[in-house]
């Protein structure tokens, strides 16, 4: 498009003044001299072999030079191509303008095939489809080929990646659950064990006070304990007290 509108411009701005090669406020001297050394130049005695192309040339300076040597004549025509100047420039403003609505029509419609291309190798390399069956998968969906292997391998490598990420993601998973069971059992195994001697008395402690409790005393036992008792208490008296109570004892035992 740049190159019609270029075009386009160019042939626009061929003016009279341009044919015979002078600027738009040259002076009627200037225009005389231009005009004289281009018809030199293109005069067809002067251009063997190419005489027709030299005559055409020759016939547009003569016109130029017409115009341009005439005062009245050329102030109308710097009026009139101001005019025209205008009204193409407008024009042209209108063709690019639709020139430029259509080319993004165009690269919506494309963007939007190429998304549709994109996800439909999406979907079948999804399924664990190859690139080769995406690219047959593309071309049965008319799909220009260069761009349906353009977009299976873009897809292929996208789909490997994840998974190639997927099993990272795995592995180290993996590994932080065997660490935290080593550690678990690290720790379970560096748990200081009870004392012996404290096992000991707790288990000997635990077998005397079963064994009180299952030969708990009878009354009868009980008033033998108490009797057992005093005998160990008159024992333990004074030595005296100890004799005299002998004495009387002996004493009532005569009596029967």
């Amino acid at each position: 498009m740049a190159a019609w509108i270029h075009g386009e411009i160019e042939q626009s701005m061929a003016t009279l003044y341009d044919t015979l090669g002078v600027h738009a406020h040259a002076t009627d001297e200037e225009i005389k001299r231009a005009y004289r050394k281009a018809a030199m130049k293109w005069h067809p005695d002067r251009n063997h072999g190419a005489e027709d192309a030299a005559h055409a040339v020759f016939q547009e300076i003569k016109d130029a030079y017409a115009i341009l040597s005439d005062a009245e004549q050329r102030k109308v025509y710097d009026t009139v191509y101001a005019e025209q100047m205008r009204a193409f420039e407008a024009q042209l403003s209108r063709r690019q303008r639709a020139q430029a609505k259509r080319e993004a029509a165009a690269r919506a419609a494309d963007e939007a095939a190429y998304a549709e291309m994109v996800s439909l190798a999406m979907r079948f390399a999804d399924e664990g489809h190859n690139r080769d069956v995406l690219f047959g998968v593309l071309l049965g969906r008319q799909c220009e080929p260069q761009r349906a292997a353009q977009i299976a391998d873009s897809v292929a490598a996208l789909q490997a990646a994840r998974r190639e990420e997927a099993q990272a993601a795995q592995r180290t998973k993996d590994a932080k659950k065997q660490a935290k069971a080593r550690a678990a059992h690290a720790d379970t195994a560096t748990e200081p064990a009870e004392p012996v001697e404290a096992t000991a008395e707790a288990s000997t402690a635990q077998t005397n006070q079963a064994a009180a409790d299952h030969e708990a005393p009878q009354p009868k036992r009980a008033y033998r304990a108490k009797r057992d008792e005093s005998a160990s208490e008159t024992h333990t008296m004074h030595p005296a007290s100890t004799l005299s109570n002998l004495w009387l004892q002996f004493l009532n035992g005569l009596r029967f």
